[in-house]
């Protein structure tokens, strides 16, 4: 099968540091041409993933926020939509093509979701005219209002052989996130210190309201046991998530799909956090982690975390979270897409 993937233009692809859904679009480009598959790909023109790219497409700037002006995104969807004439599914990541309902003469479209259905999103969503559309979790596709054209739920999936087993054994817990209330980095500060065990936060701060909150809510509460350790690349925030005896994850919003989870099982360790949006569908809880909503709870669990088999965590994830499914589930959807059209 011939894939087109058209991702936004705000971020290489995969991204340096942070940027869940281009890293999410790496593997899946990646692992259809493992399949088998071709893929054609339009990217940010500094893009390293290692497939076919569009050409004429423009750099992401080094310092580049997740959203970016409409125009930009236009601009790069008119140029990747006039490259994809010799495929057989365009996948489209962005909300420009599908809102603009660019013609792809017999060619079948579909596009991913990375957000929430409500608020902005979800009336956008549902002005694309039934076009098929890929839900990340099962909590997600249910806030999608009725004239929205779920085709799929697909969770995300890791590279899990690539990922190393870490030991577990560095004796602290780990936060691996944006600096952002909604990530509760102030909470997974406050459990750490009621649970009385070392807390090392890596975290996205770039964003003037990232750094507001950081300053205000969390570098306070910093000590010799309580560690901000910046923005880290893939290899660095995985070795710490690994050697950590568990990852605390106390998200404040009903996260369509929390990556970071799954990155967690796949070195072995197990997750602490709130059991909001996709979270009951990753973590097993009393397996491969606690999922409590209240601080106290949090904190009795996150006590008890070491204690998880962490063979099971990556169990669990080489079964329900390798690239391999999420490119299974992917191909499944485009055959029956082509057979529709």
């Amino acid at each position: 099968m011939r894939v087109g993937i058209i991702a936004p233009p705000w971020v290489p692809v995969p991204p340096p540091a942070y940027g869940g859904t281009e890293s999410m679009l790496d593997r899946l480009a990646r692992g259809l041409v493992a399949a088998g598959h071709e893929v054609l790909l339009a990217a940010a023109a500094n893009s390293s993933c290692q497939v076919p790219q569009v050409p004429g497409t423009t750099e992401a700037p080094e310092d580049a926020a997740l959203t970016g002006d409409g125009v930009t995104e236009l601009g790069h969807v008119v140029t990747a939509y006039a490259a994809m004439g010799d495929v057989d599914v365009i996948h489209d990541h962005t909300l420009a093509g599908p809102l603009s309902k660019f013609s792809a003469g017999p060619v079948p479209v579909v596009t991913t979701n990375h957000g929430p259905f409500d608020g902005p999103l979800g009336s956008l969503y549902s002005a694309m005219g039934g076009l098929p559309v890929i839900a990340i979790s099962q909590h997600q596709a249910s806030t999608a209002s009725s004239d929205v054209n779920i085709a799929a739920v697909i969770h995300h999936g890791v590279d899990v052989t690539a990922i190393p087993v870490g030991s577990g054994r560095g004796g602290y817990a780990s936060f691996l996130a944006r600096m952002s209330p909604d990530k509760g980095a102030r909470e997974a500060v406050l459990v750490a210190q009621q649970a009385g065990v070392p807390l090392r936060l890596a975290a996205k701060l770039r964003e003037p309201d990232e750094h507001e909150y950081f300053q205000s809510q969390v570098e306070p509460l910093l000590s010799s046991d309580i560690e901000y350790v910046g923005e880290l690349g893939h290899d660095d925030k995985l070795a710490l998530v690994g050697e950590s005896f568990a990852l605390l994850n106390p998200i404040q919003w009903p996260e369509p799909f929390g990556l970071v989870m799954i990155e967690a099982l796949a070195t072995g360790t197990p997750v602490v956090g709130s059991p909001e949006g996709s979270a009951p569908e990753i973590i097993t809880d009393g397996v491969t982690g606690y999922l409590r909503s209240d601080p106290e709870g949090l904190a009795e669990a996150l006590a008890e975390a070491a204690d998880l088999d962490r063979g099971r965590c990556r169990a669990e994830a080489e079964e329900r979270f390798d690239t391999s499914r999420m490119v299974e589930d992917h191909v499944r959807l485009y055959q029956r897409l082509v057979d529709e059209r």
